[in-house]
This record gives C-alpha cells, structure tokens and sequence, in this order.
C-alpha cells in the first residue's frame, strides 16, 4: 500500500485507482497474528501446511497476490505408466536441494547469496580438518592393514623361507622325499548306488522261504500291508548277540587253558558296567582320528610321534595288540627316538619291556630317559645300581644319573660317587654341598673352598660355610665368613638380592638344628641393601612384622634389633621388640629391652609402663606359685616365692619412681602407680599417691580414683566430698553422677540418687549408663511406666542407640510382658538393624526350633560381630551338643574381640569345664589371662563390685560363670 500512496503522489493529475478491501489483501509471508502486541499461541499443521504442495497451492504461487486461483483446465486422460507408481521425476530433482528445488521449492526460502557463503565456510572448515587427520588417518589405516596380513598371510608368504630352503637342497634329499599317495576322493558313479528293496518284497520273499509265527500291532499303529513281525528271527538274533557278547568277554578276562571259562558268574553283572560302549559318534571319532594318523604315519614314516599316538589311540579302544604292532614298527622306523623307546616298554610287560629298553639303549646310549627307565625297572637295589653306574659310564655328565645312583648307594658308596660326581659335574652346586655333608668337618671345609673356587658366584657355598662353622661351634667365623661373602658375590658382578637374602635367613632359622647366628649375621649385613637410608625404620619395622606372620622369630628379632641399635632414639621400635620378646621370649628379655628403652626415650611413658608392667605380672605369678606351694605342703618354697614376688613388686615401683621423675605431669605413670598399690590392698599407699597427683594433675580420673579408694576404705563422706568436688571441677564426667547416685542408693536415699542422675542427665545426655541407672533406680522402686518412660526419653534423645533398646527389652522381660518385650524387639531391630548385641539378644529371646532361621538371618547381617558368633555358639552349636563346632566359634568370639570381652573367655572356660579336660582348661586361664580383658556385661558388673575390688581374673571369670548359671536357672 505504501507503493501505491508514493505513486499517487508523484503524479498529481493521474486518475486514482479503485481502493481495495483491507481484508482482501494477501498476507505478508512472516506475519504472525498478535505478535505486535505481544500475543503468542501454538502451532497447528494448517500454519505449517502439508509436507507436499497442492496444485491450487502452486496456483496460487503463480498467480496474482491475493486473487483466488482458477480452476485450471482437466488434462486430456493419457494412458497411466506403471513406471509413475515407483518414483518421481528424475527432471525435478535437484543433487543439493533435493526435492526442494522440484516441486517443493515453493514451501521453503530461497537458495540466496549468504547460503551459499555459509556452505562455502563450512566446506573450507571440513577441508582443514580433514587435512589435520589425514596423517592420523593413514597411518592407522596402514597399521591395519599390515595387522591383517600379518593375521592372516598368504599361502606364498607362510611357505616362503621353505621354498627357499629348496633351492639347496641334493637331488638324493629331493629323490627320498615320501609319495603321499592318493588320498584324493573321487565322484562315485551314480550307477554303483545300490536301491534296497522294498519293505513287502523282503515279507514276501521270507514267506515263501518258511512259516513264521508274526502279531500285528494294532490301535492306530498297524504295519504296513504284507509286513509283519518275526518273532523267531529276533530271538535267535538275541541269542546270537549274546553268544558274541559272552565270547568278547570271556577273551577279555581270559580262559584257563583247560578251556573252562574264568568268567565269575557272581562278579558277571558288575563287570558288565565297566564295560565301556562307544556311541556311533565316539566310533565315527575314533575312525577319523585313526585315517589322519595312519596318512601321518604312511606320508612320514620317521616321525616318531605319529607312532606313539597312533599306538595310545589303540590301547584307548582296547586293541592292545595293534598297539604293541605299531609301536614296534615306529621302533624299527625311529630307532634313535627316545619317545618311542619309552611308549614300547610301557605297553609291554616288565620281562619284555627290559629286552625293549635294552635295544633302545643300544641306539641312544646317552639318552638319561631310558636309562632312567631301565633302572626303575629292575626290582633289586644291587641291579639298580648297576644299571646306573652303566649308564654313568655312557653319560658322565647327568646330574639326574649322578643323584639317582647315590641316593641307591650307601654313605661310604655315596661319598665316592659323590667326588666322581663333582669332577664331571663341577658346575651343580647341589653335589658340592651334599659331599661337604658327608665329610668330616676339616674335609668339609676344604671341599667347599674347591667349590668356591669352581663356582665364586654362588651364594649358598657361602652360606653352608656359616652354617657349617656355627655346627662346630666357631660363631665368631659366622660373621667374617657373611661379610667375605658379600665382598666376594659383588667383586664377581652378583647382584646382592636384599629378599633372597632374608629368605636365607629365614631358611637358617628353620634348619634342624637351629642355625640362630647365621639367621642374625645374614640380616645384619643385607638388611640395608637398595634401601633408602629416609626409609630404613618403616622398611625394617615391615620386614619383621612380615617374618613375624611367616612365624620366623629370630629374623625378625635380628630386625628389629638391628633397628634399635641404628635408631636407639624410637621408642616405636623398642616396643615392638619388647611386645615380640614378651609373646617369644623370656620376661628377662623383655625387662633388658625395655630398661634399654627408657635409657635412651625417657621421655616415653609406654616404656615406663611396660617395663613397671612386666615386673608386677611377674610378681604375680610369683604369688600364684607360692599359694599353690603353701597348698601343697611345701612352706618354705612358699615363703621363698612370696619374698622373690615382694622383690618383683619393689622394682615396679622402682620403675614407676624412675618414670615420675623423667614425667612429672604425666597421668598414665600417676594412675600406674596407683593401681599398683590398690591391687595389692596397700590403701594407705595409693591415697597418698592420689592426693599428690590431685595436688599435680587437674584430671577426672585421678578425682574418680580417690573417691574409689574412699569407697572401698567405707568412708562415704570422704566420697561425696571428693564426688561433689569433681562434679564441680568436671562438670561434663558422667561417672561422677553414676558414682554419686551409686552412693546414695548404698546409703538408702532413693530421692538424692534420682536427683544426682537427673542431673547427670542434665549436662551428660549422651550417656547410656546414667539412662540405664535411672531407669533401673525406677524399676526396684516398683514404678515400671516410669522406668519406661526414662528409657523412652534417652531413644529420643539419642536415636540409633542399642544399649537403650536393649535396656527397654529386658524392661519388659523383667516385667514378665513377653510380647511387649518381642515387640520391642522388633523395633529395635528395625532401628538398629546392624547392632551385634541385639541381634544376640534376639537369637537368645526365640524358641529353639526358631533358632537355626534366626541365627542364618543374623549372621548375614553381621558375620563378624563378635556378640552374635558367640550366641550363635551358646545357642544353636552348645546346645545340639555339637562342641567342637561351639569351642571353635567361641575361638572366634575371643578373636574377634582381641580377648577385651570377659563374657567370652567365661563362656569358653565353662564349655571346656563341661566338655574338656584339665590341660584345656589351664590353657584356657593363661592366655585370658594374657589378654586381660576389661569389658563385658556381665563381668564388668562382677569386676566392679566393691566385694570383688582386689579379686583375681581367674576368681572374677569363675563368679561370671556362677552368675551365667544363676540366670540360666529358671
């Protein structure tokens, strides 16, 4: 329209032309109804239109804008062609459009000047890269090509260094080359095919010969016409089969010679099932395998292990006689074979096969197999020998004939062949050891110089020679004879292997008897070879903590010693050597390792404390032993036992005097010496050792400790003014409100002990036991939904808590409400579903039929939780009186809690008091008592009864049994 305005402008005395309707008009081709305003809407198929233009869409194309198209005129009918069916016309297609440029073209924008700029960026861009991967390309395609070929080669290149061979080969060589035969396989013709006869011919033939006696088979299943079934010809058909069969085996088993059968008619049937039948396949097999080893050995007849499996596939079926044929004839054809030899003289009998080895023999004398063979043959020792010593003759160098002969031979025999043996074989450092064996020590001495000087890169001469003067008692050449070796393997280019070494060592150590300073000498001067000098200590503590689990004791002692000796200032490594002593040594080893420790590492408070530790366990078992000697009888040993126990106890706590000065603020060496002297009931003695501290240390446990010794001397007010002190300088110790609601339950006051374990439960709230004490205190007062409610309060408090759900349960068990207790149960499981102490609990709550499910299920969940291994022991193994599976998983049970759980080692001890015998039992005792174990339910409620403050383990692990029982007891 803006046109049309212009051009009535520009000629002001035109005629103006007729308006035109604004709705007439056509629509620009990107209007979009409402855009302007900013309306938007969707898309339909009519805005898009059809995928192919309609002819009043092409009309409209050509035609004015805006005006209708005319119909155009109906074509004159032309005859249809089947070819306009199948494709377009090849006229209206264009090689980059495509169709668009045909008849779609009118549905999409033109093909302007910026398409084709763009079109020629992109080329440009393909060609580039295109030219950065054409060197990548190529060569990868030129790798591949050259791995197909070499794949798979031509059948020129497989066979060329071959034909190239040829062209030197003689004419004899070219004339002794094999015919391979016709093997080719020719077209049969078609007229030697043989049609059988028909079904009714053959019925009719047997008809005329003779009467038969037939039935027909009748209900759908009838013969064919004329045919029927001779039951005549099947039975002597059976009886002949069997007739054959009874012969096979008869030949198989063997007839007497006075021709009565050796057939067992008892053993007849069991025979029968081993007899092997071979199906048509395994038959088919078998002929196959046998035509290719019969062209093998026909095409090549010098080959000898054609020979041999062709003879082992006939001793498979069975035909041991053609085995023996063809194996004999490979042994005229390959007579220097030593493969065939062997095969003969294994399938024939001893007699015959001696004849054989002896001919093989003839042709290969040097052959160590048969000769080998041959001795193993003769059943004397004297022809044995013989045979050896033959063949030593023929083959002085084989150290197999050489060790053969001298294992047959006596020891004076064996020392003569032995020094034959070294002069033909000086190379076989074996023979050179095991003649240094035989002779006396100077003999020895001088036989391993001669194998020295004829081997000097050997290193185990050197080593026997160490071994050999420490035998004789010369220690002291142990170390120059070490250290000369490894002077002499280095001057003639050995490698000093730092592993090979140590597994010499190890090997030392492991020698009947004992080769102790050889083991040492060995680790001393390899044991810093191609290590950093930055990683000696962590190498060195690896090295013995990997022979410790190889069980060898003295290399890694000789480790770790040679550590301390290198680093004397680390404290780790005087405890892993006074912790090996302590497990593998003596107590005064243990006392010289640590007293060494605390000499150069005063500073170290676990020296001090193992060192104190192991004089007052010695101590102990002092004790013990003068108890069971005043038992005995006998006073005076008693009296002598009991002063060397006080002398042990004195330097205990000599060495924790010692360990005080060296660590004045230390709390471990404080609460050493205390328990010291409280285990020993000296009460005077820890109270004073208690109040100093107080007055040196500000900690806890030194609080806590004094109001124990307070405790256990009666003196409750001097308890609660020490408990009310250490509240208020420890205000977050949970114990203190424990202990102090403790007291005043003793004392009778029910409010007070409330009162202190609310108030614990104040400032402690994650504390378990002050909820269990709580509850616990409700609970004996009779108030069981209050004491369910504590226990409800703490779960919400500290949700995923066992200890809590399992206090709950045993609420209700207590309370005699059984499902409440299963329901609970169920609960906690559902909460804690990987918690080893109630899944324990759970299995201990089931009915026994119930017991087996329940243990499978929380095994599963947890298999290594020591509490349910230990119910599973009790419950399911104990119970069905299966007792070596119980002590075994109660083993585990220990294990698993590295001894610390009393309860186990309780429940071991009891099954070996039912079960075991006296020495099972004692062991039981010392290795708890080794472990000293300090947790568990029920015996950290006996150890920590003020009745049984200064008892033993052994008497506290006896009262947990008594308490098992008392519980068991309906």
């Amino acid at each position: 329209m803006s046109g049309m305005h212009t051009q009535a402008q520009s000629a002001p005395g035109a005629q103006e032309p007729p308006a035109v309707s604004f709705n007439a008009m056509a629509v620009p081709s990107n209007y979009v109804p409402g855009l302007g305003r900013g309306a938007t809407g969707f898309t339909t198929r009519s805005d898009i239109g059809p995928a192919r233009m309609t002819p009043e869409m092409a009309a409209a194309q050509q035609g004015a804008p805006g005006a209708p198209a005319a119909a155009p005129a109906a074509p004159p009918k032309e005859e249809k062609k089947p070819e306009a069916n199948d494709a377009e016309d090849d006229s209206k297609f264009d090689h980059f459009m495509g169709n668009d440029a045909g008849a779609l073209a009118g549905t999409f924008g033109e093909y302007d000047q910026d398409d084709r700029e763009a079109d020629e960026v992109w080329e440009a861009i393909d060609a580039h890269m295109d030219d950065r991967r054409r060197a990548i390309r190529e060569k990868k395609l030129k790798e591949d090509i050259e791995k197909y070929r070499k794949e798979n080669p031509k059948i020129t290149e497989q066979f060329a260094d071959l034909k190239r061979k040829l062209a030197h080969i003689s004419e004899d060589e070219w004339n002794a080359i094999p015919d391979i035969g016709d093997y080719t396989r020719h077209k049969k013709n078609k007229m030697d095919i043989l049609t059988p006869a028909p079904d009714n011919l053959l019925a009719k033939r047997l008809a005329e010969k003779e009467s038969m006696t037939s039935i027909s088979v009748g209900n759908g299943l009838d013969t064919p016409a004329g045919m029927s079934t001779n039951l005549k010809a099947i039975g002597e058909g059976r009886t002949q089969m069997l007739d054959v069969n009874l012969e096979n085996i008869a030949k198989r088993m063997g007839d007497s010679a006075s021709g009565k059968s050796t057939v067992d008619p008892k053993g007849y049937l069991t025979s029968l099932d081993s007899v092997q039948l071979s199906s048509d396949a395994e038959i088919s097999d078998i002929k196959k395998a046998r035509m290719l080893l019969k062209s093998v050995i026909n095409t090549n007849p010098k080959h000898a292990p054609g020979w041999v499996a062709a003879a082992r596939l006939e001793e498979q079926v069975g035909a041991m006689p053609e085995a023996r044929k063809l194996i004999m004839k490979g042994c005229d054809l390959c007579p220097h074979s030593e493969d065939v030899w062997l095969e003969a003289a294994r399938l024939q009998t001893p007699e015959h096969a001696k004849a054989l080895l002896a001919r093989g023999v003839s042709y290969n004398q040097t052959s160590v197999k048969l000769w080998i063979q041959a001795a193993r043959l003769e059943q004397d020792k004297q022809a044995k020998s013989r045979v050896l010593r033959r063949a030593l003759e023929k083959v002085p160098t084989s150290v197999r004939l050489w060790k053969a002969a001298i294992e047959l031979a006596s020891e004076d025999d064996a020392r003569v062949l032995l020094k034959r043996a070294t002069e033909c074989c000086p190379q076989h450092v074996e023979l050179w050891l095991a003649l240094a064996r035989l002779e006396s020590y100077d003999n020895a001495r001088k036989i391993l110089n001669e194998a020295r000087r004829a081997l000097p890169s050997e290193m185990g001469i050197w080593i026997h020679a160490a071994k050999l003067e420490e035998a004789n008692g010369n220690k002291p050449m142990v170390e120059k004879i070490i250290v000369r070796a490894i002077k002499s393997l280095s001057d003639n280019q050995v490698v000093i292997n730092r592993d090979v070494w140590l597994k010499e060592a190890e090997a030392a150590e492991r020698a009947d008897p004992p080769m102790v300073n050889t083991c040492r000498e060995i680790v001393r001067a390899v044991i810093d070879y191609g290590v950093e000098k930055d990683d000696w200590k962590k190498t060195w503590k690896a090295d013995a903590r990997e022979a410790l689990d190889r069980g060898s004791v003295e290399t890694a002692r000789a480790i770790l010693q040679h550590a301390v000796s290198v680093f004397p200032g680390k404290k780790s490594l005087y405890k892993a050597l006074a912790q090996l002593e302590r497990q593998h040594g003596t107590s005064e080893a243990v006392a010289e390792v640590l007293e060494r420790g605390v000499k150069y590492c005063p500073q170290a408070e676990v020296l001090w404390l193992m060192a104190a530790k192991t004089k007052w366990q010695e101590s102990d078992a002092q004790k013990r032993e003068s108890e069971a000697a005043r038992r005995a009888g006998d006073e005076k040993a008693a009296a002598q036992l009991l002063q060397q126990s006080r002398e042990l106890l004195e330097a205990a706590r000599g060495i924790l005097y010692s360990a005080n000065i060296a660590n004045s603020e230390s709390e471990q060496i404080w609460l050493a010496a205390f328990k010291i002297e409280f285990e020993n009931a000296e009460m005077e003695r820890a109270r004073g050792i208690l109040a100093k501290a107080r007055a040196t240390l500000a900690n806890e446990r030194i609080w806590m400790k004094s109001a124990l010794v307070e405790r256990e001397r009666g003196e409750t007010d001097e308890e609660l003014k020490l408990l009310n002190e250490g509240i208020s300088k420890f205000p977050y110790f949970h114990k203190f409100y424990l202990m102090l609601g403790q007291l005043e339950e003793q004392r009778g006051s029910a409010d007070a002990a409330r009162q202190a374990y609310q108030a614990g439960l104040k400032r402690c709230m994650g504390s378990a036991p002050l909820w269990r004490s709580l509850s616990r205190l409700e609970e004996r007062a009779g108030m069981i939904g209050k004491a369910r409610n504590v226990l409800e309060q703490g779960r919400l408090k500290n949700p995923h808590n066992s200890e809590l759900w399992l206090a709950a349960v045993r609420v209700e068990q207590r309370a005699g409400n059984i499902k409440a207790a299963e329901s609970l149960m169920a609960r906690a499981l559902a909460d804690c579903p990987k918690s080893g102490v109630l899944l324990a609990e759970n299995l201990a709550m089931a009915p026994r039929p119930a017991r087996k499910a329940k243990s499978l299920d929380a095994l599963k969940e947890c298999p290594d939780d020591p509490h349910v291994v230990a119910a599973v022991a009790q419950l399911v193994f104990w119970s069905d009186r299966k007792v070596d599976k119980a002590r075994s998983w109660l083993l585990r049970a220990v294990q698993l809690a590295r001894g610390d759980n009393g309860d186990f080692w309780a429940l071991l001890y009891k099954l070996e008091s039912q079960y075991g015998n006296a020495d099972s039992q004692k062991k039981v005792l010392e290795e708890m008592r080794k472990a000293e174990p300090r947790h568990g339910e029920r015996w950290q409620r006996v150890s920590k009864d003020p009745a049984n403050a200064h008892a033993s383990s052994e008497t506290i692990l006896k009262k947990v049994i008594i308490d098992m029982d008392k519980e068991a007891a309906p």
